[in-house]
């Protein structure tokens, strides 16, 4: 036979307020003590599992509840089992169906899970950021071992980014690459250094040369005296007067 049990309000023992039901499976093993020793069997039988279910709600938290039914389900079983042998009945199975929480509870859970989920996000983040940077720092070792390899890196990272349409690239130029040409350029191919510019500039300057490449001979003292001295100015010239402007004073005198 089949009973359910109303839903019943109550508090778990972490102070929450709930709403549980049931339903219970039983059988008739004695109809004489049935009859006999209960009235009425269904509503004895009813009341038992109220009381039950809401003693096994005030012991439990809310978690098992949620999680830790089967638990629940075999101690109400147990509890209601018990007095109802004297009855004439035997409990095959009692089940929870049903637990409802209140609004705010359902909010206050909500947000434990998803700050949950995000404690986890970002574990998973720094692990892997972890181990990211325990591979470029390997790869750090293994380019120091061989430069050639930090230039094939530049190299598909150039032609990584020129795949994509309407992008300006900006190319640095590698220091170990200048090293390199430094050192298979001959020595009078080379581009003059800072000493070498200090050198020249420090040397007594040479005589200039003319275009058949002999030696510039030296002015005459004569010719720089002539070029030192001052040139004076010419006057300017007076203008000469228009004769209308001279006519127009005469006649308003």
């Amino acid at each position: 036979m089949t009973l359910p049990v109303p839903a019943q309000d109550g508090i778990t023992r972490d102070n929450v307020t709930v709403r549980v039901d049931a339903v219970i499976y039983f059988r008739v093993v004695d109809p004489v003590r049935v009859a006999v020793d209960v009235q009425d069997y269904m509503s004895a039988v009813g009341q038992l599992a109220q009381t039950s279910l809401r003693s096994i709600i005030g012991k439990s938290d809310l978690d098992d509840l949620l999680s830790n039914r089967e638990k629940l389900n075999q101690g109400l079983e147990l509890m209601i089992d018990t007095p109802v042998m004297d009855w004439g009945l035997h409990i095959d199975r009692v089940e929870i169906k049903d637990v409802s929480l209140p609004e705010s509870m359902k909010r206050s859970m909500s947000r434990q899970a998803e700050a949950e989920r995000e404690r986890r996000a970002r574990v998973i983040t720094a692990d892997g950021e972890r181990q990211a940077a325990a591979t470029l720092s390997q790869a750090a070792e293994t380019m120091s071992d061989h430069p050639a390899s930090l230039q094939l890196r530049l190299l598909e990272t150039v032609v990584e980014v020129a795949a994509e349409k309407n992008s300006t690239l900006v190319l640095p130029f590698p220091v170990e690459l200048l090293r390199f040409l430094e050192r298979i350029t001959p020595e009078e191919d080379r581009p003059p250094t800072a000493v070498d510019k200090a050198a020249r500039e420090s040397a007594p300057p040479l005589a200039p040369r003319d275009r058949l490449g002999s030696m510039a001979r030296p002015r005459s003292p004569l010719r720089t005296s002539l070029r030192s001295i001052p040139r004076s100015k010419p006057q300017p010239r007076p203008r000469p007067r228009s004769r209308r402007r001279t006519t127009m004073r005469a006649t308003r005198r």
